[in-house]
């Protein structure tokens, strides 16, 4: 990319698509097109298509999607699975069309199957069952992977697929219905130290393990992979390391200053055992996380304050 490229974030007021527009800026790059929801529905074809034929970007970061917890993921599937195929073909189908000289779509590690062998390689995508709870989400991601290598071998467009392990950081949902785990802990454990509730109860067991990566070294290896990456081959980005359940929320909880009770609901679904990505290949390029978790945990959580 050049520094005056157009260079299209679609979802840019989302966690990773406003991480990306920061990070842009920073690089020197201010030929931003930016859309809001209200400004352009991607779930439209029509507009979609109207959109790439004035604006004519030469990049892509397709960041828009619907996203969500377990609990959204379970109880709105087919929302997940219907407005995420719209957006996803019609972005990369408009961006073909007009164009684009390349896009980067953003996955998810809910592609690979909930019992992968651990640290999940990339070949392992198609491998074995899916985790129900997001089965919806995830096929809508694989569909989004496959349309961007088809249009790669059919018609030479230049798309690329980055799968991000699980994301924090500022601007992240905190909403407790439709929030992943991360920022779902920082509100419970908000919320309880404001009320003094000597205990909070989260669910499933805590014995999962996960793997967590701050959404601007997210960014940071998007804009990488946009100028050094040209395959086919979908790429993992996170850090390599995970921890359980338990240990991100007992972090948590110290960093926010809750000193209650935590209690565990083993009623409740668990999810995937375990995510833990491998990161040779985006290693071999060189880029590695520099935000500890710890850290970053400490920026979200002052964000977080800043704003609720």
């Amino acid at each position: 990319m050049r520094r005056d490229s157009r260079v299209y974030v679609a979802g840019h007021a989302g966690l990773v698509g406003s991480a990306i527009v920061r990070h842009l800026r920073e690089a020197g790059f201010r030929n931003l097109i930016t859309r809001t929801h209200a400004d352009l529905d991607l779930t439209d074809a029509p507009a979609t298509q109207r959109f790439f034929a004035v604006e004519r970007p030469d990049h892509v970061f397709l960041a828009a999607a619907r996203v969500g917890g377990i609990l959204a993921n379970d109880t709105y599937s087919a929302d997940f699975i219907r407005e995420n195929l719209l957006i996803q073909t019609n972005v990369i189908d408009s961006a073909s069309r007009s164009g684009v000289k390349k896009l980067l779509f953003l996955g998810s590690s809910c592609i690979y199957p909930k019992h992968a062998p651990q640290p999940m390689k990339e070949e392992y995508l198609l491998t074995g069952a899916l985790e129900p709870t997001n089965e919806a989400y995830a096929i809508a991601k694989i569909a989004g992977i496959i349309m961007c290598r088809s249009y790669r071998r059919q018609l030479g467009f230049n798309a690329i697929s980055l799968m991000p392990t699980n994301l924090y950081g500022p601007g992240d949902n905190f909403e407790l219905e439709r929030s992943h785990v991360l920022p779902a802990l920082i509100r419970r454990f908000h919320d309880a130290k404001i009320a003094s509730a000597p205990e909070v109860t989260l669910w499933g067991t805590g014995t999962p393990r996960r793997e967590f990566l701050h959404v601007d070294d997210l960014a940071d290896a998007a804009l990488l992979l946009m100028e050094r990456y040209d395959s086919p081959e979908i790429i993992n980005v996170g850090v390599g390391a995970d921890q359980t359940i338990g240990e991100i929320a007992n972090l948590v909880a110290d960093v926010v200053g809750y000193r209650g009770r935590i209690v565990w609901d083993p009623s409740r679904p668990d999810g995937t055992p375990r995510k833990l990505f491998d990161v040779s290949r985006i290693a071999a390029l060189g880029w590695h996380g520099r935000i500890g978790l710890r850290d970053g945990v400490e920026q979200t959580y002052g964000w977080f304050r800043s704003r609720y």
